[in-house]
Formats: structure tokens, sequence, C-alpha cells
């Protein structure tokens, strides 16, 4: 019977086939220690010589890191091992052999183990992050799906910039055509909208910013969803309740990967709604009260996000910020134009935006001023004017990157981990 590890338990006192990799070996006179992973966990099969024969015991002498294996053997309770189970191996065959694995116990440096990132991925920290990703998607969908929203993938080749043009990876469409890798898929939401009510997309975006910072991929993964008949506020009561809804899915199952991160789950198990909400204005004068030489009008860069965090223990929304800062979709606030009805939904601990949305512009001569004061072609976006031509209605939504939330969960220093393979301004390999 073929068993995984995650669930061992169910196969106690039985003969199972445990098909893995060879992490680590040591031996003790007349025993062997396996450690051999699957891909669902690890554990550890102990190989006797009086158990299998002095051939097959022999040739476990020599199985190098990463070989593949096929063992037999009985599972076996032991409150002293890791996941409380080991195997007594029985019968142990070699698929594939591996000899002079590249990625050793010792140090390496990032640029090594970037540049091996398809052998990186099986260390027991990558996995653990990758795994613990995995669950945030499940997550994310399961919230939305039981919401009444419907998935609704939108272009990854598009025709026109959606929030800016200085940050798009043109590609040569055919013979005389440019068109550019999508940065969202906001404008192809608000016409799914008017059809479905409720949807999101969920795929890679794609940002030519040339940015080092540990905060930014040229790569990455986002889930936007929107909703017709929607405001600000509800756009950010969704957020938080998504934030939240994540949290508790990964508490829930991931502990052990958590655990194998050395994360400090305090700070997550606080996450509750409603979240701390301040105005960009608000923000300003504790960026000046703390020292920060912040002009109102910009941007908040990496250090402006963490000493904001300082004041909350956990996310935090900052909304209307100035319309200039945002798309030209953004809707103004009625009662202050110069401001947007935006939000940004904060990490606490430093990890910075992980959501950023808010409430769009649903008059058509509004949004025709704003295209011409943009300086965008008023006939590439026809199909979006459309929208507020025939039965506009007010609508809001937001994205939330992946990788950004996944960074603050796993408690990592890089955004690099929270991807398979990332893409950066300086790396396109592996």
């Amino acid at each position: 019977m073929t068993a995984y590890i995650d669930k061992i338990g169910q196969f106690e006192g039985q003969e199972v086939t445990l098909r893995g990799w060879l992490h680590k070996r040591r031996s003790s006179g007349k025993i062997h220690f396996l450690t051999v992973r699957d891909g669902t966990g690890f554990i550890q099969v102990v190989m006797s010589k009086a158990a299998v024969g002095e051939e097959t015991f022999h040739r476990a002498d020599h199985l190098g890191q990463e070989t593949s294996l096929i063992v037999e053997g009985t599972v076996r309770a032991d409150p002293r091992a890791p996941g409380g189970y080991e195997i007594d191996v029985d019968t142990l065959n070699v698929v594939g052999e591996s000899r002079d694995y590249p990625i050793t116990p010792k140090e390496h440096g990032v640029d090594y183990l970037l540049d091996r990132r398809h052998l990186w991925i099986r260390s027991p920290r990558q996995q653990a992050i990758l795994r613990i990703r995995h669950v945030v998607v499940d997550a994310v969908r399961d919230f939305l799906n039981s919401r009444s929203f419907t998935l609704a993938d939108t272009p990854i080749f598009t025709p026109a910039a959606c929030e800016g043009t200085t940050t798009l990876f043109p590609v040569q469409y055919f013979d005389n055509e440019t068109a550019y890798l999508a940065q969202s898929g906001q404008l192809y939401n608000e016409a799914n909208i008017m059809a479905l009510g409720r949807v999101y997309c969920f795929g890679p975006t794609f940002r030519a910013e040339k940015s080092k910072t540990r905060r930014h991929l040229t790569e990455f993964w986002m889930v936007e969803p929107e909703m017709a008949f929607a405001t600000l506020n509800d756009a950010i009561e969704l957020g938080e309740a998504l934030v939240v809804a994540i949290i508790a899915r990964v508490l829930e199952t991931r502990r052990q990967e958590l655990e194998t991160l050395e994360r400090d789950t305090t700070s997550l198990e606080r996450v509750q709604a409603p979240f701390p909400r301040i105005t960009y204005d608000e923000a300003v004068e504790t960026l000046k009260a703390k020292g920060q030489p912040f002009k109102w009008g910009s941007d908040f860069g990496g250090t402006d996000e963490t000493v904001l965090a300082e004041q909350f223990d956990q996310p935090f929304a900052v909304h209307r910020f100035p319309s200039a800062l945002k798309a030209f979709y953004m809707k103004p606030d009625p009662d202050r134009p110069e401001l947007s009805l935006s939000v940004d939904i904060l990490a606490p601990e430093g990890y910075g935006e992980i959501i950023g949305g808010g409430e769009r512009l649903d008059d058509l001569d509004e949004l025709l001023a704003r295209i011409k004061k943009h300086g965008l072609s008023q006939k590439t976006f026809e199909w979006y004017l459309d929208l507020r031509r025939y039965g506009t209605v007010p609508h809001s939504g937001f994205g939330m990157g992946i990788e950004r939330v996944l960074t603050w969960i796993c408690g990592l220093e890089h955004l690099r981990e929270a991807i398979p393979y990332p893409r950066t301004l300086n790396r396109l390999y592996p």
C-alpha cells in the first residue's frame, strides 16, 4: 500500500510503500537512519542490517543526497521522532542515483541558490513556504467562491496600460501590432461585473519597474475581486474579511510549516476585523511627527510604510490618497476632489502594502476628462467607456498580491522566496 508522509499516522502498524528522495543519512553500527521526503513531509526510516541483509545495507552506505528511493516497511509510532512516526525498512530500491548534489547543509550565497532555484525548492524551508502558498491560494478561492463571486479570468496580452505607461512589458503581437503584458485585470473586471455582479480574476501580472527592493518582483500573482453596486467602504470590508480568512486557514492547517520557518505567530493570531483605519492626511501627520522627511502628495516608500506600521499590531488601512497618486479610473472624493476614494491595506511588522484598491469612476464625462488628462488614447479605451454608456453603476474592488501576503505570513526577508521561480530586475533564470 502506497502511503504519503503527511498521512502516515493512518497506517500505524501496517506495511507500506514510501516513494521519495533521500534528504540526509547517518549510521550507527549496524543501523542506517535515513531521512526521506516525498513532497508532503519528512520522515525517518530505520534500516537494520539484520532486516534487509548485507547487500542492501551496504548499498545504503553510499547513497547520495537527493537519491530517489522506494522503501517498503512497517510504520511505527515513536514520540521522539519528528511527526511522531518512523518506518522500519524491509526493502529499499534505488530509482535514480544522485551524486555530488550542489546544495549541501553548509551556507550558500543567495545568488548561488537562486541560480539553482530548481534544486533549492527541495529544501525544508522552501517546501514549507510553497505549501503555505498553496493554502493561501486555496483560502482566497474558497472565500470568494463562498461569497457569490465568479472567477472570470482576464487577458494577459492587453492593448493598453491599466495603471501607467512606464511600467509595461511590450510584446510583438504578430506582424504590425504591439501588445503589453498585463499589469492588472482591473479594467476587464469592470466589464465582467456588468455581466456577473461580483467577479474576481486570479493570475500572473507584470510590472516593468526597475526596482531592486525586497518588496518587488517583475512577475507576481494577484487576485482582484470587483463588485457592482459597491463603495469604497465595501472594498475595505471585503479586504479585511479576506485577510482574516487567509490567516485563519494558515494557522489552522500549516502550523508545522510555520515552525519550520521559525515564524513567531503571535502577530498573526492577533489579526481580526475591523482593521484600524487612518486617512492619508493622518498618515502624513504621523510620519512628520516621527521625523520622516515626507511631503504631502508623495507616495509612501518602504521606510514610510514601516514607520506607519509601528503604530499598529495588526494590518491597517490607509484611505483617500491624493488623486494624482492613483490610476485614472479611481473615483474622486466628492467632498475633496483632490483626493481619491482609494485604500491601501498594509501588513504589520513593516511588510508593507498587501492590498490596493477603492471605488471606480463611474461617470462617463469625468472618465473622458481623466483619459485626456493622462494623455491616453480615447480610441483604445472606447470599449471601457462603453461600460459608462450602457448601465453604469457605482463599483469597487482591489488587488491583493499573493507574494506580499505570503512574505508577511512566513516572516520572509524578500519576496523572491514567496514564488517558485522569481523574476526580478536582473534575474530571468532558471
